[in-house]
Protein backbone atom coordinates (compact mmCIF):
# COMPACT_ATOMS: atom_id res chain seq x y z
CA UNK A 1 0.00 0.00 0.00
CA UNK A 2 1.26 3.54 -1.31
CA UNK A 3 1.00 6.18 1.67
CA UNK A 4 1.35 10.03 1.23
CA UNK A 5 3.09 11.72 3.89
CA UNK A 6 2.73 15.63 4.46
CA UNK A 7 6.32 16.57 5.56
CA UNK A 8 7.26 20.42 5.94
CA UNK A 9 10.52 21.74 6.25
CA UNK A 10 11.10 24.37 8.62
CA UNK A 11 13.61 26.52 6.84
CA UNK A 12 11.15 27.19 4.11
CA UNK A 13 8.63 29.48 6.65
CA UNK A 14 10.38 30.13 9.33
CA UNK A 15 12.78 33.64 9.68
CA UNK A 16 15.86 33.13 11.52
CA UNK A 17 15.28 36.90 12.91
CA UNK A 18 12.53 39.38 13.09
CA UNK A 19 14.14 41.28 11.00
CA UNK A 20 14.55 38.38 8.29
CA UNK A 21 12.03 40.62 5.91
CA UNK A 22 12.48 38.90 2.33
CA UNK A 23 10.05 38.88 -0.91
CA UNK A 24 8.18 35.78 -1.43
CA UNK A 25 8.10 35.30 -5.33
CA UNK A 26 4.29 35.26 -6.93
CA UNK A 27 2.68 33.53 -9.56
CA UNK A 28 -0.01 36.03 -10.98
CA UNK A 29 -1.74 33.56 -12.86
CA UNK A 30 -5.33 34.27 -12.55
CA UNK A 31 -5.68 30.49 -12.78
CA UNK A 32 -3.75 29.91 -9.40
CA UNK A 33 -6.35 32.37 -7.99
CA UNK A 34 -9.49 31.20 -8.41
CA UNK A 35 -11.19 33.46 -4.83
CA UNK A 36 -8.99 36.72 -5.52
CA UNK A 37 -12.03 38.18 -5.86
CA UNK A 38 -14.61 37.02 -3.46
CA UNK A 39 -11.34 37.96 -1.07
CA UNK A 40 -10.73 41.17 -2.19
CA UNK A 41 -14.20 42.45 -1.70
CA UNK A 42 -14.63 41.03 2.13
CA UNK A 43 -10.84 42.90 2.53
CA UNK A 44 -12.48 46.31 0.76
CA UNK A 45 -15.82 45.46 3.18
CA UNK A 46 -13.18 45.18 6.27
CA UNK A 47 -11.52 48.55 5.27
CA UNK A 48 -14.52 50.90 4.60
CA UNK A 49 -15.99 49.52 8.14
CA UNK A 50 -12.31 50.15 10.33
CA UNK A 51 -13.13 54.05 7.82
CA UNK A 52 -15.60 54.47 10.28
CA UNK A 53 -14.52 52.76 13.38
CA UNK A 54 -11.77 55.20 12.98
CA UNK A 55 -13.34 58.31 11.95
CA UNK A 56 -12.56 61.12 14.53
CA UNK A 57 -12.11 64.55 12.79
CA UNK A 58 -12.28 66.25 15.74
CA UNK A 59 -8.64 67.03 17.44
CA UNK A 60 -8.82 70.24 19.35
CA UNK A 61 -9.95 73.58 20.05
CA UNK A 62 -8.65 77.01 20.92
CA UNK A 63 -10.00 79.05 23.95
CA UNK A 64 -9.59 82.31 24.74
CA UNK A 65 -12.30 84.66 22.70
CA UNK A 66 -14.58 86.44 24.97
CA UNK A 67 -17.12 86.74 22.32
CA UNK A 68 -18.13 85.38 18.83
CA UNK A 69 -15.55 84.58 16.43
CA UNK A 70 -15.64 86.35 12.96
CA UNK A 71 -13.30 85.78 10.75
CA UNK A 72 -9.92 83.50 10.31
CA UNK A 73 -7.31 83.90 8.09
CA UNK A 74 -3.91 81.72 7.48
CA UNK A 75 0.01 82.49 7.26
CA UNK A 76 0.49 81.88 3.50
CA UNK A 77 3.91 80.92 4.64
CA UNK A 78 3.94 79.69 7.74
CA UNK A 79 1.54 76.50 9.18
CA UNK A 80 1.00 76.70 12.22
CA UNK A 81 0.20 80.37 12.08
CA UNK A 82 -3.16 81.47 12.23
CA UNK A 83 -5.49 84.55 12.99
CA UNK A 84 -8.89 84.95 14.23
CA UNK A 85 -11.38 88.26 15.08
CA UNK A 86 -13.99 88.02 17.41
CA UNK A 87 -17.62 90.51 17.83
CA UNK A 88 -15.50 92.51 20.49
CA UNK A 89 -13.05 94.11 17.81
CA UNK A 90 -9.78 91.20 19.45
CA UNK A 91 -7.84 89.84 17.28
CA UNK A 92 -5.72 86.79 18.02
CA UNK A 93 -2.44 85.18 17.27
CA UNK A 94 -2.07 81.18 17.31
CA UNK A 95 0.36 78.38 17.67
CA UNK A 96 -1.97 75.91 16.23
CA UNK A 97 0.41 72.70 16.94
CA UNK A 98 0.91 74.32 20.36
CA UNK A 99 -3.11 75.28 20.63
CA UNK A 100 -1.20 78.29 22.43
CA UNK A 101 -2.17 82.32 21.63
CA UNK A 102 0.80 83.98 21.09
CA UNK A 103 -0.75 87.51 20.55
CA UNK A 104 -3.80 88.92 21.40
CA UNK A 105 -4.57 92.50 20.22
CA UNK A 106 -7.25 95.34 20.51
CA UNK A 107 -8.04 96.12 17.02
CA UNK A 108 -11.33 97.75 16.62
CA UNK A 109 -13.71 99.37 18.49
CA UNK A 110 -16.42 96.86 17.74
CA UNK A 111 -17.05 93.89 15.37
CA UNK A 112 -14.11 92.65 13.51
CA UNK A 113 -14.78 92.24 9.87
CA UNK A 114 -12.28 90.91 8.16
CA UNK A 115 -8.26 90.20 8.39
CA UNK A 116 -6.00 89.64 5.49
CA UNK A 117 -2.03 88.70 5.36
CA UNK A 118 0.01 90.29 2.50
CA UNK A 119 2.14 87.66 0.39
CA UNK A 120 5.10 87.58 2.31
CA UNK A 121 3.73 87.21 5.81
CA UNK A 122 5.52 90.24 7.20
CA UNK A 123 2.35 91.88 7.93
CA UNK A 124 -1.46 91.69 8.40
CA UNK A 125 -4.87 94.33 7.36
CA UNK A 126 -7.65 93.89 9.59
CA UNK A 127 -11.07 95.88 9.20
CA UNK A 128 -13.93 96.94 11.57
CA UNK A 129 -17.20 98.54 12.30
CA UNK A 130 -15.14 101.44 13.40
CA UNK A 131 -14.15 102.39 9.96
CA UNK A 132 -10.99 101.93 10.19
CA UNK A 133 -8.24 99.78 8.13
CA UNK A 134 -5.45 99.39 10.55
CA UNK A 135 -2.23 97.46 9.49
CA UNK A 136 0.07 95.86 11.79
CA UNK A 137 3.51 94.17 11.78
CA UNK A 138 3.15 89.79 12.21
CA UNK A 139 5.86 90.16 14.42
CA UNK A 140 5.38 90.48 18.54
CA UNK A 141 6.89 93.68 19.84
CA UNK A 142 10.64 92.87 21.69
CA UNK A 143 9.27 95.00 24.46
CA UNK A 144 6.55 92.75 26.97
CA UNK A 145 5.61 95.67 28.15
CA UNK A 146 5.46 98.20 25.04
CA UNK A 147 1.59 99.12 23.87
CA UNK A 148 0.83 96.96 19.98
CA UNK A 149 0.10 99.56 17.85
CA UNK A 150 -0.51 99.40 14.40
CA UNK A 151 1.83 100.69 11.74
CA UNK A 152 -0.80 102.42 10.02
CA UNK A 153 -4.06 103.61 10.13
CA UNK A 154 -6.47 104.49 7.46
CA UNK A 155 -10.23 105.76 8.03
CA UNK A 156 -12.23 105.00 5.72
CA UNK A 157 -15.40 107.34 4.42
CA UNK A 158 -18.00 104.07 4.57
CA UNK A 159 -18.64 101.09 6.59
CA UNK A 160 -15.81 98.31 5.22
CA UNK A 161 -17.48 95.07 5.52
CA UNK A 162 -15.01 92.75 3.55
CA UNK A 163 -10.94 92.79 2.81
CA UNK A 164 -8.84 90.35 0.32
CA UNK A 165 -5.29 91.00 -0.63
CA UNK A 166 -3.62 90.66 -4.02
CA UNK A 167 -2.26 87.08 -4.13
CA UNK A 168 1.49 89.13 -5.48
CA UNK A 169 1.06 93.17 -5.52
CA UNK A 170 1.19 95.45 -2.09
CA UNK A 171 -2.46 95.95 -3.07
CA UNK A 172 -5.69 95.13 -1.58
CA UNK A 173 -9.30 95.31 -2.21
CA UNK A 174 -11.93 96.34 0.68
CA UNK A 175 -16.12 96.08 -0.03
CA UNK A 176 -19.18 98.08 1.62
CA UNK A 177 -20.75 100.62 -0.03
CA UNK A 178 -18.58 100.46 -2.57
CA UNK A 179 -15.98 98.01 -3.84
CA UNK A 180 -12.51 99.80 -3.73
CA UNK A 181 -9.02 99.06 -4.65
CA UNK A 182 -5.84 100.02 -1.95
CA UNK A 183 -2.23 100.52 -2.71
CA UNK A 184 -0.36 99.66 0.57
CA UNK A 185 1.70 102.54 0.07
CA UNK A 186 -1.19 105.21 0.14
CA UNK A 187 -4.24 106.35 2.33
CA UNK A 188 -6.85 106.88 -0.12
CA UNK A 189 -8.01 104.30 -2.79
CA UNK A 190 -6.23 103.72 -6.29
CA UNK A 191 -10.00 102.77 -7.95
CA UNK A 192 -13.51 102.83 -7.10
CA UNK A 193 -15.85 100.52 -8.20
CA UNK A 194 -19.81 100.84 -7.86
CA UNK A 195 -22.63 98.85 -9.70
CA UNK A 196 -25.84 100.50 -7.73
CA UNK A 197 -25.83 98.09 -4.93
CA UNK A 198 -26.75 99.11 -1.68
CA UNK A 199 -23.72 97.50 -0.05
CA UNK A 200 -21.29 94.46 -0.41
CA UNK A 201 -20.37 92.01 2.33
CA UNK A 202 -17.67 89.74 0.92
CA UNK A 203 -15.01 90.36 -1.77
CA UNK A 204 -12.32 88.06 -3.13
CA UNK A 205 -9.23 88.30 -5.02
CA UNK A 206 -8.95 85.33 -7.64
CA UNK A 207 -5.60 83.37 -6.55
CA UNK A 208 -4.74 82.71 -10.05
CA UNK A 209 -5.70 85.13 -12.31
CA UNK A 210 -4.89 87.89 -10.25
CA UNK A 211 -6.67 90.74 -11.61
CA UNK A 212 -9.95 88.99 -10.81
CA UNK A 213 -12.11 89.42 -8.23
CA UNK A 214 -15.28 88.81 -7.39
CA UNK A 215 -17.92 89.85 -4.13
CA UNK A 216 -21.35 89.01 -3.25
CA UNK A 217 -23.78 91.78 -2.70
CA UNK A 218 -26.99 92.45 -0.25
CA UNK A 219 -29.19 93.03 -3.50
CA UNK A 220 -28.58 88.61 -3.95
CA UNK A 221 -26.22 89.49 -6.39
CA UNK A 222 -22.89 88.20 -7.77
CA UNK A 223 -20.33 90.91 -9.15
CA UNK A 224 -16.97 90.31 -11.04
CA UNK A 225 -14.41 93.20 -11.60
CA UNK A 226 -11.58 93.55 -13.06
CA UNK A 227 -8.51 95.70 -11.73
CA UNK A 228 -7.25 96.27 -14.62
CA UNK A 229 -11.17 97.60 -16.09
CA UNK A 230 -12.64 100.76 -15.27
CA UNK A 231 -16.17 99.02 -13.80
CA UNK A 232 -17.30 95.66 -13.09
CA UNK A 233 -17.50 93.44 -15.31
CA UNK A 234 -20.38 90.91 -15.00
CA UNK A 235 -23.13 90.11 -13.09
CA UNK A 236 -25.66 87.37 -11.89
CA UNK A 237 -28.41 87.73 -9.49
CA UNK A 238 -29.51 84.98 -7.46
CA UNK A 239 -33.24 84.02 -5.68
CA UNK A 240 -31.34 84.36 -2.34
CA UNK A 241 -28.28 86.48 -1.02
CA UNK A 242 -25.03 84.66 -1.35
CA UNK A 243 -23.08 85.11 1.91
CA UNK A 244 -19.70 84.15 1.27
CA UNK A 245 -17.72 83.09 -1.91
CA UNK A 246 -14.21 81.22 -2.63
CA UNK A 247 -12.64 81.11 -6.03
CA UNK A 248 -10.62 77.37 -7.20
CA UNK A 249 -7.30 77.78 -6.33
CA UNK A 250 -6.01 75.67 -8.89
CA UNK A 251 -8.66 76.62 -11.73
CA UNK A 252 -9.11 80.43 -12.46
CA UNK A 253 -12.49 80.08 -13.75
CA UNK A 254 -14.09 78.44 -10.75
CA UNK A 255 -15.49 79.78 -8.01
CA UNK A 256 -18.29 78.71 -5.28
CA UNK A 257 -21.02 81.01 -3.20
CA UNK A 258 -22.52 80.06 0.06
CA UNK A 259 -26.31 81.31 -0.04
CA UNK A 260 -28.99 81.63 2.06
CA UNK A 261 -31.29 78.58 0.85
CA UNK A 262 -28.90 76.42 2.22
CA UNK A 263 -27.30 75.42 -0.84
CA UNK A 264 -24.00 76.08 -2.30
CA UNK A 265 -23.13 76.94 -6.13
CA UNK A 266 -20.27 76.16 -8.03
CA UNK A 267 -19.76 78.61 -11.36
CA UNK A 268 -17.93 78.72 -13.94
CA UNK A 269 -17.55 82.51 -14.85
CA UNK A 270 -17.30 82.09 -18.47
CA UNK A 271 -21.21 80.76 -18.30
CA UNK A 272 -23.17 82.61 -15.56
CA UNK A 273 -26.21 81.97 -16.51
CA UNK A 274 -26.68 78.43 -14.68
CA UNK A 275 -24.44 77.36 -12.22
CA UNK A 276 -21.89 74.20 -12.77
CA UNK A 277 -23.12 72.26 -9.86
CA UNK A 278 -25.69 72.67 -6.65
CA UNK A 279 -24.55 71.20 -3.63
CA UNK A 280 -27.43 70.40 -1.40
CA UNK A 281 -27.65 68.54 2.25
CA UNK A 282 -27.31 71.66 4.75
CA UNK A 283 -30.49 72.37 6.96
CA UNK A 284 -30.21 76.18 7.48
CA UNK A 285 -28.19 79.28 5.87
CA UNK A 286 -24.62 78.41 4.68
CA UNK A 287 -22.41 81.33 6.06
CA UNK A 288 -18.67 80.48 4.97
CA UNK A 289 -17.50 78.11 2.33
CA UNK A 290 -13.32 78.01 2.03
CA UNK A 291 -11.74 75.49 -1.01
CA UNK A 292 -8.52 73.07 -0.22
CA UNK A 293 -5.21 73.42 -1.86
CA UNK A 294 -5.99 70.58 -4.20
CA UNK A 295 -8.64 72.45 -5.83
CA UNK A 296 -10.98 69.19 -5.73
CA UNK A 297 -12.78 69.50 -2.26
CA UNK A 298 -14.07 72.60 -0.40
CA UNK A 299 -15.97 72.94 3.01
CA UNK A 300 -19.09 74.75 4.30
CA UNK A 301 -19.96 76.47 7.55
CA UNK A 302 -23.97 76.67 8.50
CA UNK A 303 -26.24 78.12 11.23
CA UNK A 304 -27.47 74.29 11.03
CA UNK A 305 -24.10 74.02 13.54
CA UNK A 306 -22.97 71.79 11.10
CA UNK A 307 -19.43 71.41 8.94
CA UNK A 308 -19.93 69.90 5.89
CA UNK A 309 -16.75 68.54 2.84
CA UNK A 310 -17.87 68.55 -0.75
CA UNK A 311 -16.08 67.16 -3.75
CA UNK A 312 -16.56 69.97 -6.53
CA UNK A 313 -18.29 67.39 -9.24
CA UNK A 314 -20.81 66.12 -6.16
CA UNK A 315 -23.88 67.25 -5.52
CA UNK A 316 -24.03 65.94 -1.87
CA UNK A 317 -21.45 66.10 1.17
CA UNK A 318 -19.20 63.59 1.62
CA UNK A 319 -18.82 63.96 5.27
CA UNK A 320 -20.18 65.84 8.27
CA UNK A 321 -18.73 67.32 11.62
CA UNK A 322 -20.04 68.41 14.60
CA UNK A 323 -19.97 68.25 18.67
CA UNK A 324 -22.63 68.63 21.08
CA UNK A 325 -21.45 72.21 21.98
CA UNK A 326 -20.71 74.24 18.78
CA UNK A 327 -23.00 76.23 17.56
CA UNK A 328 -23.81 78.24 14.45
CA UNK A 329 -20.63 78.34 12.55
CA UNK A 330 -19.22 82.00 11.11
CA UNK A 331 -16.43 81.10 9.65
CA UNK A 332 -14.11 78.00 8.07
CA UNK A 333 -10.61 77.88 6.46
CA UNK A 334 -8.79 74.44 5.05
CA UNK A 335 -5.28 74.35 6.12
CA UNK A 336 -2.36 75.15 3.08
CA UNK A 337 -1.26 71.11 3.89
CA UNK A 338 -4.61 69.99 3.09
CA UNK A 339 -5.08 67.93 6.08
CA UNK A 340 -6.81 69.87 8.60
CA UNK A 341 -9.83 72.54 8.48
CA UNK A 342 -10.44 74.80 11.79
CA UNK A 343 -13.72 76.92 12.63
CA UNK A 344 -15.16 79.63 14.49
CA UNK A 345 -18.31 79.70 15.70
CA UNK A 346 -20.69 81.82 18.07
CA UNK A 347 -19.93 80.14 21.17
CA UNK A 348 -16.19 81.64 21.20
CA UNK A 349 -14.20 78.61 20.39
CA UNK A 350 -12.19 78.05 17.21
CA UNK A 351 -11.95 74.17 16.44
CA UNK A 352 -9.16 71.97 14.74
CA UNK A 353 -10.54 69.18 12.53
CA UNK A 354 -9.20 66.58 10.46
CA UNK A 355 -9.37 66.91 6.43
CA UNK A 356 -10.56 63.06 6.55
CA UNK A 357 -11.94 61.70 9.14
CA UNK A 358 -9.96 58.33 9.71
CA UNK A 359 -6.85 59.28 9.00
CA UNK A 360 -3.98 58.40 11.03
CA UNK A 361 -1.87 61.21 12.00
CA UNK A 362 2.11 60.97 12.33
CA UNK A 363 4.90 59.35 10.44
CA UNK A 364 3.48 55.88 9.06
CA UNK A 365 6.03 53.27 8.81
CA UNK A 366 6.57 51.61 4.84
CA UNK A 367 4.16 48.59 5.69
CA UNK A 368 2.21 50.18 7.70
CA UNK A 369 2.00 53.07 4.67
CA UNK A 370 1.57 50.12 2.29
CA UNK A 371 -1.32 48.31 4.01
CA UNK A 372 -3.17 51.49 3.86
CA UNK A 373 -2.59 52.54 0.11
CA UNK A 374 -3.74 48.61 -0.85
CA UNK A 375 -6.90 49.21 1.47
CA UNK A 376 -7.59 52.54 -0.36
CA UNK A 377 -7.62 50.88 -3.80
CA UNK A 378 -9.53 48.28 -2.85
CA UNK A 379 -12.16 51.18 -1.55
CA UNK A 380 -12.10 52.43 -4.78
CA UNK A 381 -12.73 49.42 -6.92
CA UNK A 382 -15.47 48.01 -5.15
CA UNK A 383 -17.17 52.03 -4.44
CA UNK A 384 -20.40 50.88 -6.66
CA UNK A 385 -21.09 48.05 -4.30
CA UNK A 386 -24.09 48.37 -2.16
CA UNK A 387 -22.88 47.22 0.64
CA UNK A 388 -19.66 48.89 0.50
CA UNK A 389 -21.30 52.01 -0.53
CA UNK A 390 -24.14 51.92 1.84
CA UNK A 391 -21.43 51.55 4.99
CA UNK A 392 -19.30 54.27 3.38
CA UNK A 393 -22.03 56.63 3.04
CA UNK A 394 -23.55 56.28 6.66
CA UNK A 395 -23.29 59.24 8.91
CA UNK A 396 -24.86 59.59 12.34
CA UNK A 397 -26.57 63.35 12.03
CA UNK A 398 -27.56 65.21 15.13
CA UNK A 399 -31.36 64.75 15.90
CA UNK A 400 -32.49 68.18 14.67
CA UNK A 401 -30.09 67.97 11.13
CA UNK A 402 -32.14 64.82 10.97
CA UNK A 403 -35.64 65.57 11.23
CA UNK A 404 -34.75 68.92 9.04
CA UNK A 405 -33.35 66.97 6.41
CA UNK A 406 -36.71 64.72 6.49
CA UNK A 407 -38.87 67.82 6.32
CA UNK A 408 -36.62 69.86 3.40
CA UNK A 409 -36.99 66.16 1.71
CA UNK A 410 -40.72 66.41 1.71
CA UNK A 411 -41.06 69.69 0.56
CA UNK A 412 -38.63 69.32 -2.54
CA UNK A 413 -40.61 66.45 -3.22
CA UNK A 414 -44.14 67.97 -3.08
CA UNK A 415 -42.45 70.79 -5.10
CA UNK A 416 -41.63 68.27 -7.49
CA UNK A 417 -45.19 66.44 -7.11
CA UNK A 418 -46.78 69.67 -7.90
CA UNK A 419 -44.99 70.98 -11.26
CA UNK A 420 -45.55 67.50 -12.36
CA UNK A 421 -48.57 67.43 -12.14
CA UNK A 422 -48.95 71.07 -13.76
CA UNK A 423 -47.47 69.55 -17.08
CA UNK A 424 -49.20 66.55 -17.36
CA UNK A 425 -52.49 68.45 -17.26
CA UNK A 426 -51.96 71.71 -19.31
CA UNK A 427 -50.78 72.41 -22.68
CA UNK A 428 -47.51 71.21 -24.28
CA UNK A 429 -44.41 73.42 -23.81
CA UNK A 430 -46.82 75.51 -21.61
CA UNK A 431 -44.97 74.85 -18.52
CA UNK A 432 -41.51 73.53 -19.14
CA UNK A 433 -39.47 71.58 -17.00
CA UNK A 434 -37.00 73.65 -14.86
CA UNK A 435 -33.57 71.74 -14.07
CA UNK A 436 -32.15 72.19 -10.37
CA UNK A 437 -29.74 74.26 -11.65
CA UNK A 438 -31.19 76.89 -13.40
CA UNK A 439 -33.99 77.64 -11.30
CA UNK A 440 -32.15 79.27 -8.74
CA UNK A 441 -30.44 81.83 -10.67
CA UNK A 442 -33.09 84.42 -11.92
CA UNK A 443 -30.81 87.18 -14.01
CA UNK A 444 -27.33 87.37 -15.69
CA UNK A 445 -25.73 90.61 -16.92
Amino acid sequence: MKVKVLSRNPDEYLRETKRDIYKVPRNYDPVLHPFEAPREYTRALNAVKLDRVFAKPFIGNLEGHKDSVTCLSKHPTKLQILLSGAFDGHVKVWNLPQRTCERSILAHDGNVRGIAYSPDGEHFITIGDDKTIKTWKSEKPDDEDEEDLPIKTIISKTIVTGITHHRLAPMFATCGEVCEIWDEATSAPIKTYKWGVDSLHDIKFNPVQSNLLASCASDRSIILYDTRGVGPLRRVKMKLRSNKLSWNPMEAFIFTCANEDYNLYTFDTRQLKTPVNVHMDHTEAVIDVDYSPTGKEFVAGSYDKTIRLFEVNKGHSKEIYHTKRMQRLTCVAWSLDNKYIISGSDEMNIRVWKARASEKLGVLKPRERAALNYSEALKEKFASHPQVRRIARHRQVPKHVYNAQSELRTAREKIKRKESNRRIHSKKGAEPFVAERKRHVISEE
